[in-house]
């Protein structure tokens, strides 16, 4: 056994372990509803927003509303055992397709409410829209947890995250295309009706998706939850504190480097979109680069490995920011790939991990838990970065042979959180994770990319 290949290793699992019945569902339930929730929480509303006069602060708000109204799975985990996980999961699902129908109104509403009214009723409207989910999604993990076998939860982490990145892809591919040339209302508006009918499809396969019984509370009777006591389990407390790492260091990163092409480059909504775009092709390759062997492989090198990456390449926009790059094609899309590349492998090691680590008794505070601190985190984040963005403001020096404005900043102080985090992740507690050198011989020697060592030019 020692010397089977990682792919060997999985041969095995799936003799042994296979998926459920009906596992599928989740699979066109997460398209479609990519095809959804990318308009109303990703780059296009950002634009919309940017369009009716937002600042940084507010755009960082918009990115920070949906990770921040998470903490209401903290209250919210009691009641899954009374409703159970699909109704629970399907009635905030459900809620939320109605403020995204809302939403396909205001741009109709230009003759009679001020930008500024309009922006103001966005918000609200958003802000409907992200309390039903972060009520609703306190479920979600503990379902898909109890579903999945646990020696297939990297294969399924993986399979999501390449559906929910291609769906993404071709999501932003239609609305660059509806948005073409100079965007009227009408177009932003078609994009947001959009995204309410895919929502609305999304639900019928929400419904197919095979229903298990809640976990077990963390008492069998009545009593407050041991908060404390859950934070202080130790491989649960040092991936928490990874994972707060993390998400200082990227909550931002998507809006404001949307904010820095369209403020600081002549690239029009259409081919920002487009730009950004790229970024879900490199989430979909995680699949095919390394996800298909996190089970085998483990999280905790995968984290560490993404951690370099990601300095890399904020090292690579403060280049572009910074005017000693200038901001061709190639960069632009090589940074938007690699981001996305390296976000889809954190998101599912970091998942993963914490489906490892959490035990069965208290599955749903666990989770709920765990959402909570990182979503909140996640969305604090790019409103505390968009206050340094406005602080900075127009003003602009040059050291070390880098022009330091309000972007080039940004990135600098991200990649010093990124920094933080491999030094955090290097405390990870996961006993069957292969070492770092094992990892890099899996991604060099024994994996399909070894295709592309041949086009390496050699001395």
């Amino acid at each position: 056994m020692s010397g089977q290949t990682s792919t060997q290793r999985e041969r095995v699992v799936e003799e042994r372990e296979s998926f459920p019945p009906g596992l599928q569902n989740a699979y066109l339930f997460a398209w479609f509803n990519a095809l959804s929730y990318q308009i109303v929480l990703g780059s296009p509303i950002i634009l919309y927003a940017k369009a009716l006069g937002a600042s940084a602060t507010v755009l960082g708000l918009i990115a920070g509303m949906m990770p921040l109204l998470v903490i209401l799975q903290i209250p919210a985990a009691g009641y899954i055992a009374g409703i159970g996980y699909r109704r629970f999961v399907l009635a905030g699902w459900s809620i939320r397709v109605g403020f995204i129908a809302g939403m396909a109104v205001v741009p109709f509403l230009e003759g009679l409410l001020a930008p500024s009214q309009q922006l103001a009723l966005l918000l609200l409207l958003l802000f409907g829209f992200n309390l039903s989910r972060g009520v609703s999604s306190c479920a979600w993990l503990p379902w898909i947890t109890a579903l999945v076998p646990g020696s297939l939860r990297g294969r399924y982490l993986a399979r999501d995250a390449a559906v929910q990145n291609v769906a993404s892809f071709v999501t932003f591919v239609v609305a660059a295309g509806v948005l073409s040339g100079q965007p009227q209302d009408w177009q932003f508006a078609a994009l947001f009706a959009f995204s309410a009918c895919m929502g609305g499809i999304s639900l019928v396969f929400l419904k197919r998706i095979p229903d298990v019984p809640v976990a077990p509370r963390p008492r069998a009777g009545k009593g407050r939850v041991p908060w404390l006591a859950m934070l202080r389990h130790p491989p649960f407390a040092r991936l928490l504190e990874t994972v707060v790492a993390w998400s200082v260091a990227y909550g931002g990163l998507t809006a404001f480097t949307v904010a820095f092409l369209k403020s600081s480059t002549n690239l029009s909504e259409s081919q920002v979109l487009l730009v950004t775009a790229v970024s879900f092709l490199g989430g979909w390759g995680s699949l095919w680069f390394l996800g298909s062997r996190l089970d085998a492989l483990g999280s905790r090198p995968v984290i560490l490995f993404c951690g370099v990456g990601w300095i890399g390449v904020v090292l690579g926009w403060l280049l572009l920011s910074g005017g000693v790059c200038a901001v061709g094609t190639a960069w632009l899309l090589s940074l938007q790939f690699l981001m996305g590349l390296l976000a889809a492998l954190v998101q599912m090691a970091n998942t993963r991990l914490a489906m490892a680590v959490i035990p069965v008794m208290g599955r749903d505070h666990f989770f709920a838990l765990y959402s909570v601190i990182s979503n909140v985190t996640l969305g604090l984040s790019p409103i505390a970065w968009g206050l340094l963005i406005d602080a900075v403001g127009v003003r602009a020096w040059r050291w070390a042979g880098v022009e330091w404005n309000r972007f080039s900043v940004f990135y600098a102080a991200v990649g010093l959180v990124f920094l933080g985090m491999l030094g955090l992740a290097r405390r990870l507690m996961e006993p069957r994770a292969v070492s770092m050198e094992a990892l890099l011989r899996e991604i060099l020697i024994q994996s399909p990319q070894r295709f592309w060592l041949r086009f390496w030019p050699r001395a």
